[in-house]
């Protein structure tokens, strides 16, 4: 394994990504083919869901800012793991990796989906059945394969990729806004329901259009200088995904009329068509989304791999997951196996039930939400406990309050996600327990307690040089505040 800086910075050879690669990581994981129908899905609420829009923003700025601030912290890989097991110890760090692993690979699945949709506007326009399996194949394997050339191939496809989806999508923020006419709106709130019943349940769809923003703190470990580079692609890449939501959503509210909007399946590209007249416009959008698919994919087969590489090296995943291959060290059991569930998923939906899937799909935005949750409770712990000695008041003040908004907003996407997905989201979660179970076995630990033996602690897996070591574990004696040391118990405890 190659030698490390200290502080949590990964090898010198597998830190390729500056900060434009980061960026686009995260701008590249966040607007995927999604985007291209969110305004479709907002319709039937009418231009209040625009409202709706700005206030999940401001929730997502505020996970933002709260990723930001644990990286600069914890500049290591793995994320929302790190932090979690950091703050709450292995269990909490197992349960918030195993839960964003399967966000992944099964969010791979529902965005290569849509990607096909997009697909077939050129090819296999009668949807046959088993070329747009094959035609899923491909988009699931080729960024594996260039992910399995290592992460510069990967960061340097991921820039492109995002450059070229921009064009369209910046067009329409932009250009688009010149061509708005106001009867195109229709009710201001078409839903039927309250104003603030109709922003509840529209937020409950737009906040699913900011999964992705952790990405930088994810694969920390493998960008230059992540201290600084990791809060400033997330913070730079979620606001600049930001004024792309809101401004292109307000634009094709207004160049497609209401009652056409709500029944689109590409409502940008219809757009595109309504300004310019004809089809090829919205051809050059189909495009763009194909290449907002690919990019997508090229992003998430990345984090697949990397979140449970980070988990795997500290024990707390199945070592397969920590092994690295070729001069790029190359985390390739976790691209294939991922890619390989994802692909398995695919056909699944085809062939069988797609209710099913879009269960699955469900599944994967609320177990992406759930690392979110532990991330920010993480942030607010460390606060509370060590805040008030480290920061001013000032910045005490304001970094409680982000990070508070950070948890609120986790709450309100996982109550968004309605109830059946969250009785489904807690057992797969729980699935996770006997794996922990197993990969603890034969460490001779049970609790905080170390058996007489120690050989098999011994041959334990290195632990990864992108990845803090957990705090110590301390007698009930002693306390900890996981940064100063342990300290008497004296001060809390008295006797009778």
């Amino acid at each position: 394994m190659p030698s490390t800086t200290r502080g949590g910075r990964g090898p010198a050879s597998t830190a390729a990504l500056g900060l434009p690669a980061a960026s686009a990581l995260v701008i590249g994981s966040i607007i995927g083919t999604g985007v291209f129908a969110l305004p479709s899905a907002l319709a039937p609420y009418g231009p209040i869901s625009l409202i709706a829009f700005v206030v999940v923003t401001f929730g997502a700025l505020a996970l933002a800012l709260t990723f930001g601030a644990l990286s600069k912290r914890v500049p290591a890989s793995g994320g929302p793991y790190v932090y979690a097991r950091e703050a709450f110890g292995e269990f909490a760090g197992f349960l918030n990796a195993w839960s964003y692993w399967i966000t992944a690979w099964a969010g791979n699945a529902a965005i290569v989906v849509a990607w096909v949709g997009y697909v077939e506007v050129f090819v296999n326009t009668g949807h046959q059945k088993w070329i747009s399996v094959l035609l899923a194949m491909v988009g699931l394997w080729i960024p594996a394969a260039i992910n399995l050339t290592g992460v510069r191939n990967m960061g340097a496809f991921q820039v492109i990729t995002t450059v070229l989806k921009f064009v369209p999508l910046i067009f329409m923020a932009t250009v688009g806004l010149l061509f708005i006419d106001s009867r195109n709106f229709g009710p201001f709130n078409a839903s039927g329901q309250s104003a603030l019943g109709a922003i509840s349940a529209a937020g409950a769809i737009a906040l699913f259009s900011y999964l992705g923003l952790e990405a930088a703190s994810v694969v920390a470990g493998r960008v230059r200088e992540p201290g600084r580079n990791v809060p400033r692609a997330t913070v730079y890449g979620t606001l600049l995904c930001a004024v792309i939501y809101i401004l292109g959503t307000f634009a094709v509210f207004g160049t497609v009329a209401h009652g056409r909007l709500g029944g689109s399946t590409a409502p940008f590209t219809d757009a595109a068509n309504s300004i310019f007249g004809g089809s090829w416009a919205g051809d050059i959008v189909a495009v763009a989304a194909i290449i907002s698919g690919i990019g997508a994919l090229n992003g998430w087969t990345m984090l697949c791999a990397e979140m449970p590489y980070a988990a795997a090296r500290d024990g707390l995943f199945p070592r397969a997951f920590a092994r690295l291959r070729g001069e790029n060290d190359v985390p390739a059991f976790g691209i294939v196996a991922s890619t390989v569930l994802a692909s398995l998923i695919t056909v699944f939906s085809y062939t069988r039930f797609e209710d099913v899937f879009t269960k699955i799909v469900l599944l994967s935005v609320l177990t992406a939400v759930i690392p979110y949750l532990f991330s920010a409770a993480a942030q607010l712990y460390w606060l509370l406990v060590r805040g008030r000695e480290s920061l001013s008041p000032r910045r005490f003040a304001r970094d409680v309050t982000v990070t508070v908004l950070a948890l609120a907003f986790s709450y309100w996407s996982i109550q968004g996600s309605g109830y059946q997905t969250v009785y489904y989201g807690l057992f797969v979660l729980l699935l996770g327990v006997p794996v922990y179970v197993w990969l603890k076995r034969g460490q001779d630990m049970y609790g905080e307690t170390a058996a007489p033996r120690t050989a098999v602690i011994a041959d334990r897996p290195e632990r990864a040089p992108e990845t803090p070591p957990p705090a110590q574990r301390l007698s009930r004696g002693l306390r900890t505040n996981r940064i100063g040391g342990p300290r008497k118990r004296n001060d809390i405890r008295h006797h009778d």
